[in-house]
């Protein structure tokens, strides 16, 4: 019996594959698109939190329009590369539904 499950499976995985492909690759290729550089100014940096506060430009992969509001930092080394006045360009996305900044550096 499991030998006629095998087969059955078999017979029915190419179109079963296909559709995975389908559906899978827009994930795979909006996964590996680059996010967008922002402009923005540094207004306050919170070590002990683990939080910036930044006045940016619009977020395009958020939908998010030119504000200033508050941000975690996926890695708390990044805080110490600004301070409040810096000029700055940053990447930021939703990560487990927050608000993140994944990249920071001075603006050119």
């Amino acid at each position: 019996m499991n030998r006629l499950l095998v087969r059955g499976l078999a017979a029915l995985s190419g179109p079963f594959i296909a559709a995975f492909i389908a559906l899978a690759l827009p994930a795979v290729a909006a996964a590996q698109t680059p996010l967008p550089m922002v402009e923005g100014e540094v207004r306050k940096v919170d070590a002990e939190a683990q939080k910036i506060t930044l006045r940016h430009g619009e977020i395009p992969n958020i939908g998010m329009d030119a504000m200033t509001m508050v941000f975690r930092v996926k890695d708390p080394a990044l805080l110490a590369r600004v301070k409040p006045g810096d000029k700055v360009r940053f990447t930021a996305d939703r990560v487990e539904g927050a608000l993140t900044v994944l990249s920071i550096a001075p603006a050119d």
